[in-house]
């Protein structure tokens, strides 16, 4: 088992977003003491859920200050984008970062992003899908004349440079759908869990997707499926129970759930096409509780709870476990050092 960490850089009330940034670049430069073996990073949008807005200058950034973590994007809205200059700022990454990048991609889900962008939400799947295309393609070929619906090139195109790893980096599709899994499983591109859902549902996305690549007879050896989970560890089970209690009671979910977050086509006032199982997700405010989160949702606990869960989760058939440490809690830096130090020494060695 890998583990990599999620970093949403959320800014808090009262920080400034020169304050994000300092705190979560101590942070990844301490995980790569520790030994974790890469970093994701998410890019959002026209708020203070998320203050990157363009991953690849921050993993470029972040390349030059690290020697060894894997550089995730996690993940780049690719219907936001203009797929050429994606596969040209990933491929200087590459470069940069002398083959650390992973891809990490999907077709967003925000509607103030997308109307801020004079976008379509319902088109958001089949912009991901010719972008996705598009982008393999400039990596791996020359001369490369895409012209489709939504995006093309004027010209037969050669990307320059190119990206070090071969035949390109490894891409990642954020699944948050059954269908998704499916679709992305056929081609044999590895998916990145939903941090929303619990165990049971991940575990039979995993399932479905092995289930498929088999069918389609592609090869998985050397694929990574990626598990996003909150991860959260303690000396005991009773300052685990405590310590979540306590976040709980002081996190504001309205201001990550709300009307802004959901998939809704303005236009109509309903879901957007194409994400019709994520009715209600964002607009019931994500509240579950204590209980059930402690059971079905978080890797949480003592060291010895912990391990066991990340046991399970492998179990399931995925190979890389993205921990959320807290990326929408406010941790002061100095229990955020000591969390991810005691999780570096009291789980990892089990798994190394």
């Amino acid at each position: 088992m890998k583990f990599s960490t999620f970093h949403l850089f959320h800014r808090f009330p009262g920080q400034s977003a020169k304050e994000v940034y300092d705190y979560q670049i101590e942070v990844v430069e301490l995980l790569e003491e520790l030994g974790f073996d890469g970093v994701w990073v998410a890019e959002h949008h026209f708020r203070d859920y998320g203050q990157v807005n363009n991953i690849f200058t921050l993993l470029a950034h972040l390349a030059a200050r690290t020697e060894k973590l894997r550089l995730g994007t996690g993940i780049v809205v690719l219907p936001l984008h203009n797929p050429i200059h994606v596969a040209e700022e990933a491929a200087m990454v590459d470069l940069l970062s002398n083959g650390r990048l992973e891809l990490g991609v999907g077709r967003g889900y925000q509607s103030v992003e997308f109307e801020s962008f004079g976008l379509s939400l319902s088109e958001a799947r089949d912009r991901f899908d010719e972008a996705l295309s598009m982008i393999v393609e400039l990596w791996t070929g020359e001369d490369v004349h895409f012209q489709g619906k939504y995006y093309g090139s004027g010209n037969p195109v050669t990307l320059q440079p190119k990206p070090i790893q071969a035949p390109h980096p490894p891409i990642h599709v954020a699944a948050v759908s059954p269908d998704t899994v499916e679709i992305y499983a056929a081609r044999g591109l590895p998916i990145l869990a939903d941090p929303a859902a619990p165990f049971r549902k991940i575990a039979k996305a995993a399932e479905t997707w092995h289930t498929t690549a088999a069918a389609h007879h592609v090869d998985t050896s050397g694929v990574e499926l990626v598990a996003s989970r909150a991860v959260y560890v303690a000396p005991t089970i009773e300052q685990a129970r405590a310590d979540q209690a306590r976040f709980e009671a002081s996190f504001d979910r309205s201001r990550i759930f709300n009307q802004q977050s959901a998939p809704i086509d303005s236009k109509t006032g309903e879901v957007a096409k194409g994400f019709e199982y994520w009715q209600d997700k964002y607009l019931k405010g994500g509240n579950v509780g204590n209980d059930f989160r402690w059971e079905q949702l978080e890797v949480i606990g003592d060291p010895e709870r912990v391990i066991s869960q990340i046991q399970m989760v492998q179990e399931m058939g995925y190979s890389n476990l993205m921990c959320d440490f807290g990326s929408t809690r406010q941790v002061p830096i100095e229990d955020m050092r000591k969390t991810l130090r005691f999780f570096a020494a009291e789980v990892m060695p089990a798994f190394r």
